[in-house]
C-alpha cells in the first residue's frame, strides 16, 4: 500500500513488480500510472478515505481502459453523498463536496470543538438517530455507472476575475492527456495579475503548451486554461508522499515552456508592441502570432494594454480591435495601414460568419464587449456573433446611460 507518488518512484527506480495486490491511495490515481501498475501486479485497487472516517471508505478494482480512474463505491457499513453548498444532493456528473457517513465516522477532533462542529454534521439523509456525516472537503462527482470520481480539494478553489474555479477539475482533465504523467494547477501573481499556472511532469510522449491548451479547450471554458505551463522532472512531495504545492517553483521566463514556431519582431512597430504586450501580460517572449486571449489576456488586462499603446503610439483604440487583430502581427498591420482610423461603431463583428441566425449581446459594465470573446468561441464557428459596445467610448460624445 502506498500513494501514487510513491508507486511512481518505485517504477522509475526500475521496480518490475510481481504477483501481488497493489493498493493505491492518498491522492488521485492517474490513468497512466494505473496502466503501468497493471502491467506489473496481479491486481490494482484504488482506495479512498480520510483519517476521520477510519482511513478507507471506498474501493475500486482498477481495470484497463481510458479516462479517469474511479474511487468506486462505499465499503460495507459506509454511506457516500455528494452535495452542493446548500447541502442538497447533486445530479450525476455534477461536482460537489463528498460527505461520508456510517460506522467508520470518528467522534471528532480532540480538544477542537469548533472544528468538530464544522466538519462532523448531522446526517439529514439517515433516519438513524444521532447519525453524522463527515464533510471531507474533497470535490467529487458521481459517474454514470454509479461510482465516484474524486476531482481534488474544495479548498483548492480559487476566484479569478469573478470566476470561481476548481483547480481539481483542470488537473483531472490534464491527467487524461497521453503526454501527462502528473499535473498540478495553482494560481500565481504574475506582473501584478493573478494567473493560473500548470505544473506538468510529462511522459515519454512529447507535450507542448499549445497541445495542453487545445486539449483543455475541449472540456473547460477559456478562463480555466492556464496562462502557461512549467515542465518539471518531478513534483515536490511532502514527507508522507503527497504533492507539496507550497514547494512548487515560481514560474519565470526560463521555466515556462514556449510553443514551437516562435516568430520574433521584424520591425520597430512589432518590437514596440512586443515590449508593451510582454510588460502587461507578464509573459516573455511573446511571438508575433501568439494570441492575446490564449496568453491569458482578458478585458481588464486589455484596458491596461491599450492605455500603454496610447502612450507609445499616441492612438486611442477601442478594445474591440483585438477581435480584428488578436496578435502582434495583425495589430501592427492595423497601425501601419495608411489613413486608418479606429472604428468606434456600436456594432462589433466578433464572429461575423456562419449560417445560423445572428446573435447580439449588449455590452456589460464599462461599455466594451471584449468579455464576450469566450462565449462567441464556445457557440461554434457557424454562429454569427455581434457585440453592441457603448457609444462615447472614445470620449467624443457622452456615453448612453440606458439600454434604450
Amino acid at each position: 500500500r502506498a500513494t501514487p507518488a510513491t508507486w511512481r518512484m518505485l517504477l522509475e527506480a526500475g521496480w518490475q513488480g510481481g504477483e501481488l495486490k497493489v493498493l493505491c491511495g492518498g491522492e488521485m490515481l492517474p490513468r497512466d500510472l494505473a496502466d503501468r501498475l497493471l502491467e506489473r501486479a496481479s491486481t490494482v485497487w484504488n482506495m479512498y478515505g480520510p483519517t476521520e472516517t477510519t482511513i478507507w471508505s471506498t474501493v475500486r478494482r482498477v481495470e484497463r481502459g481510458s479516462g479517469a480512474v474511479s474511487i468506486g463505491g462505499p465499503i460495507d457499513n459506509t454511506r457516500i453523498y455528494i452535495v452542493d453548498s446548500q447541502f442538497n444532493p447533486v445530479p450525476i456528473g455534477v461536482s460537489g463536496e463528498l460527505c461520508i457517513g456510517g460506522d467508520g465516522v470518528a467522534r471528532g477532533y480532540r480538544n477542537r470543538p469548533e472544528l468538530t462542529a464544522e466538519k462532523f454534521v448531522p446526517d439529514t439523509f439517515s433516519s438513524e438517530q444521532g447519525s453524522r456525516l463527515y464533510k471531507t472537503g474533497d470535490l467529487a462527482r458521481f459517474l454514470a455507472d454509479g461510482t465516484v470520481e474524486c476531482l481534488g480539494r474544495t479548498d483548492h478553489q480559487v476566484k479569478l476575475r469573478g470566476f470561481r474555479i476548481e483547480l481539481g477539475e483542470i488537473e483531472a482533465v490534464l491527467s487524461r492527456h497521453p503526454a501527462v504523467q502528473q499535473a498540478v494547477v495553482v494560481d500565481r501573481w504574475i506582473s501584478g495579475d493573478k494567473r493560473l499556472v500548470g505544473y506538468v511532469v510529462a511522459s515519454a510522449v512529447a507535450a507542448t503548451s499549445s497541445d495542453l491548451k487545445a486539449f483543455l479547450r475541449s472540456s473547460v471554458p477559456e478562463y480555466m486554461i492556464p496562462a502557461g505551463f512549467v515542465f518539471l522532472e518531478t513534483l515536490p512531495l511532502t514527507p508522507n508522499g503527497k504533492v507539496d504545492r507550497n514547494a512548487l517553483p515560481e514560474p519565470d521566463e526560463s521555466r515556462v515552456e514556449r510553443d514551437n514556431g516562435f516568430l520574433a519582431p521584424r520591425d520597430a512597430i512589432e518590437l514596440q508592441l512586443a515590449n508593451v504586450w510582454e510588460a502587461v501580460l507578464g509573459v516573455r517572449p511573446i511571438g508575433m502570432r501568439d494570441n492575446f486571449f490564449e496568453l491569458g489576456g482578458h478585458s481588464l488586462l486589455a484596458v491596461r494594454l491599450f492605455a500603454e499603446i496610447e502612450k507609445v503610439f499616441g492612438k486611442k483604440l477601442p478594445l474591440a480591435t483585438l477581435f480584428q487583430a488578436p496578435d502582434i502581427e495583425n495589430f501592427a498591420k492595423v497601425l501601419r495601414e495608411a489613413g486608418w482610423t479606429p472604428s468606434w461603431s456600436s456594432l462589433v463583428p466578433i464572429q461575423p460568419s456562419g449560417s445560423k441566425p445572428a446573435f447580439f449581446c449588449v455590452h456589460a459594465h464599462g461599455g466594451n464587449v471584449l468579455n464576450f470573446y469566450d462565449l462567441a468561441r464556445r457557440l461554434g464557428p457557424d454562429q454569427p456573433f455581434f457585440g453592441l459596445q457603448a457609444q462615447g467610448l472614445d470620449a467624443s460624445q457622452p456615453k448612453h446611460t440606458s439600454i434604450e
